[in-house]
């Protein structure tokens, strides 16, 4: 939920990563399938929370979420809603940028969210709360990496961009495993920066990766069991004519 990448791949088909950088000790079930009110998501499950970081919908939608707005907040707890629940709320509702535009997120801790929708063609949004105001835009289908703003400093996350423009200029093609391998670095700059970061009480406990071509299918490599899980979406994933 801490470092993103999108790469669009044309003909509406694209790549999205999350490294999830967390405590060890938070507990995680790897991606499956849920019914949520009616309707077919996959994620994976925080234990604790019950919500997720990222998220897939028959309603042709994925949504990913990293902790903080633009810069780090201090925590104002209690709050009413975990963030967690929130991208599973998005995931399951009927029109999402509507739901977005209209829902009132205060007293609902920063964070920034993707969503990327493919139901008449490939739309890509960038949600920002950050705790007083929504910033609510589609964003252009191009390269972006996001780094959350409740670990990264903006000398780190300018850092992090440098690597990805480098990776970009040397991965034409894109591929997912590589982009996986981009995300699985632990050797730029320092452990705490890297990609595949190590702190005191914080590391990457997780890669999840989205690949969208024709289907659609989730890579979730848990780097605490050194285990990787694959799965492919059966429900429709086709841009609605």
């Amino acid at each position: 939920m801490c470092t993103v990448t999108y790469l669009p791949v044309g003909n509406n088909q694209f790549i999205l990563t999350s490294n999830r950088d967390e405590t060890p000790l938070r507990k995680t079930i790897p991606p499956a399938n849920y019914d949520e009110h009616g309707v077919a998501l996959m994620y994976p499950k925080d234990e604790i929370a019950g919500g997720t970081w990222i998220g897939l919908s028959e309603k042709n939608r994925l949504v990913c979420l990293l902790n903080g707005g633009f810069d780090l907040h201090q925590r104002k707890g209690p709050y009413t809603m975990s963030r967690g629940l929130i991208v599973k709320k998005i995931l399951s509702v009927e029109n999402a940028v509507s739901f977005i535009n209209d829902f009132d997120f205060e007293n609902i801790e920063p964070f920034t969210l993707i969503l990327v929708d493919w139901n008449l063609q490939l739309a890509t949004y960038e949600l920002v709360w950050d705790g007083l105001e929504k910033h609510f835009q589609e964003i252009p289908q191009e390269p972006r990496i996001w780094s959350s703003s409740t670990l990264y400093t903006q000398e780190m996350k300018q850092l992090r961009k440098n690597w990805f423009r480098t990776w970009l200029s040397a991965n034409n093609p894109f591929q997912q495993e590589h982009i996986i391998d981009f995300h699985s670095t632990s050797d730029k700059g320092t452990p705490e920066v890297s990609l595949k970061m190590k702190r005191n009480f914080v590391e990457t406990v997780s890669i999840t990766s989205v690949k969208k071509e024709d289907d659609i299918s989730m890579v979730y490599h848990d780097f605490l069991n050194g285990k990787t899980y694959a799965e492919t979406l059966f429900f429709n994933t086709r841009q609605k004519k």
